[in-house]
């Protein structure tokens, strides 16, 4: 009997492992219960269980917060720089298609509205109506809120208007009568652009000729006759520019007037070409070759005249 009570008690005693594993379980079930009443502790938990499962993803970056945005203000008294203008004169303003009142009527804005500029022609403002529409308003409607000046319409500032100005000229010139004598010529010219190509000269010069003796044929028998004497003539041109408003500008020119040498008056026409070269807007220099033809002598004695004349001067506009 003795030897089988060992063997008997053996029978009823519980495995190890068994018995670990209801001890871990009790005491992971009083941890949670505990981690439940404490502010955090089941989130660090819960981690900690995810990094003990084999988690291999790697924790999210922290995310600085974002600053609040601080409002921007302008100083008091301060002028945005945005090209605009603001209507100031009429309760209806007419705004147009173009620069000018014979456009289309583009819309029409009451007193103080505000549009912004984008060119300057003139008199003349062009707006922007709306992303998609432009317009023009007259400059006497409204006022400047900065400066525009730099917005004038321009299509090339090497070239410029001069119709509508007057010109006066003075000049000297080498001048050959009739191609057989030479002689110093100055005249002077007084000039009006009429339009964009042409322009109208009124003219008139002087010169001395002199021409050594020679043989003239008359109706009965030669003479020897030495010629000296002064020459005036004056002249109504018009010039035709080539390439009008530069800086140089070549022109044709082709006139008629009269000569009047030796007590008397002989009608001529004349023809040519020079160049203006504008030193300024108001100052030029011009040089220009032309030839006068008139006919001298009566009857079966006539004979016409080539007086070439090279002039050379001075030009001012106003």
């Amino acid at each position: 009997m003795t030897v089988n009570e060992p063997r008997f008690a053996s029978a009823f005693r519980p495995p190890a492992t068994l018995v670990l594993a209801l001890v871990w379980a009790l005491a992971w079930g009083i941890a949670v219960a505990r981690a439940e009443d404490l502010p955090g502790t089941a989130d660090s938990l819960s981690a900690l269980a995810a990094s003990d499962a084999g988690a291999e993803s790697e924790p999210a970056p922290a995310v600085a917060p974002t600053p609040p945005a601080v409002p921007v203000t302008l100083p008091a008294g301060a002028i945005p720089t945005a090209r605009v203008v603001k209507l100031v004169r009429a309760d209806r303003n007419v705004v147009h298609t173009g620069p000018g009142d014979e456009y289309a009527v583009a819309g029409v804005y009451p007193r103080g509205a505000t549009l912004p500029v984008i060119a300057k022609r003139g008199a003349w403002y062009g707006v922007r109506l709306s992303p998609n529409s432009t317009g023009w308003i007259h400059s006497s409607l409204c006022k400047e809120s900065a400066d525009v000046s730099d917005l004038e319409f321009r299509p090339n500032p090497k070239l410029y208007s001069r119709t509508g100005s007057y010109i006066a000229t003075g000049y000297v010139a080498g001048y050959a009568f009739d191609r057989k004598s030479n002689s110093l010529a100055i005249g002077g010219r007084l000039g009006y652009f009429a339009f964009d190509r042409v322009q109208v000269e009124a003219g008139a010069s002087w010169t001395h000729v002199h021409r050594p003796a020679e043989i003239v044929e008359s109706l009965f028998g030669l003479t020897l006759e030495a010629e000296d004497f002064h020459m005036l003539f004056y002249h109504l041109v018009a010039s035709y520019e080539l390439m009008p408003g530069r800086q140089m500008v070549p022109y044709l020119t082709v006139g008629a007037g009269a000569t009047v040498m030796r007590g008397e008056s002989d009608p001529s026409y004349d023809f040519g070409a020079g160049t203006m070269l504008y030193l300024s807007k108001r100052t030029a220099m011009r040089w220009e070759v032309r030839d006068y033809r008139f006919t001298t002598g009566e009857a079966r004695a006539s004979h016409s005249n080539d007086n070439i004349e090279f002039s050379v001067g001075t030009a001012v506009l106003f």
